[in-house]
């Protein structure tokens, strides 16, 4: 199948949620994702389990799937109003445009467990997080390590999703995400500077936003680029 990583995922939303309500994303997750494993299983994921984006059961275990969005333009929050009305508007639509593709997704476990909230909601509602990736996956990092995070709860919950990829660098590898870490894997290429989850998860100037923007477009094109390749070598 050809990946067109340029395509605009609210195209076929129907103007609703692309990780939900675009067949072109659920397509592309599914195709790019249903692949070996570090552990040597095929991970094939289908679409026709009811009320489920995407579905694998083996002898790994079953799995529930959706698809979620890993870049974040802040340009809707109105804590960030003051900052974002500094940049031009034709400056935060191309940011939107160039979060707005397959590159900019991920599947993550969406079967809620405890009655807890899964990953996709934690991370979103946690302020120490605030649906920043390069910070969930410095959680992500912290889990295969048993190191304390600000999702190590909800992680922990998930570790059987997590095993299936038995480490770290097995997890960044299958994702294509080797962009968002140092090449030993050992730390992540943050947006924005870390003090272990102190400062503030979102920009705080018109100078950190900026940077924070430039940071995550050079993450989604690096990334289009390894999918594009992977798709290609299929």
């Amino acid at each position: 199948m050809k990946i067109d990583t340029e395509f605009f995922v609210y195209t076929d939303a129907k103007g609703k949620d692309p990780d939900s309500h675009s067949p072109t994303l659920r397509k592309y997750n599914q195709f790019l994702w249903s692949k070996k494993l570090p552990c040597g299983t095929f991970f094939d994921l289908q679409t026709n389990k009811p009320n489920t984006y995407l579905y694998h059961k083996s002898e790994l275990g079953e799995f529930f799937l959706s698809s979620d969005t890993i870049t974040h333009t802040y340009s809707r929050w109105k804590r960030l109003s003051h900052i974002i009305n500094e940049v031009p508007p034709l400056e935060i639509k191309s940011f939107w445009d160039k979060c707005s593709n397959v590159s900019s997704h991920l599947i993550f476990p969406s079967n809620n467990i405890e009655k807890k909230r899964n990953i996709n909601a934690a991370r979103g509602t946690i302020g120490k997080i605030n649906d920043r990736f390069d910070l969930t996956l410095e959680c992500i990092r912290r889990h295969y390590l048993n190191e304390s995070s600000p999702l190590e709860e909800v992680l922990a919950r998930y570790s059987y999703f997590f095993s299936i990829f038995k480490n770290f660098k097995g997890y960044i590898d299958f994702f294509l995400l080797q962009d968002l870490v140092s090449k030993d894997y050992s730390s992540i290429n943050f947006y924005l500077p870390f003090d272990n989850f102190e400062r503030s998860s979102i920009p705080l100037s018109l100078e950190e936003y900026l940077s924070y923007k430039n940071r995550v477009t050079n993450f989604v094109e690096a990334r289009s680029k390894r999918i594009k390749s992977f798709s290609l070598s299929l």
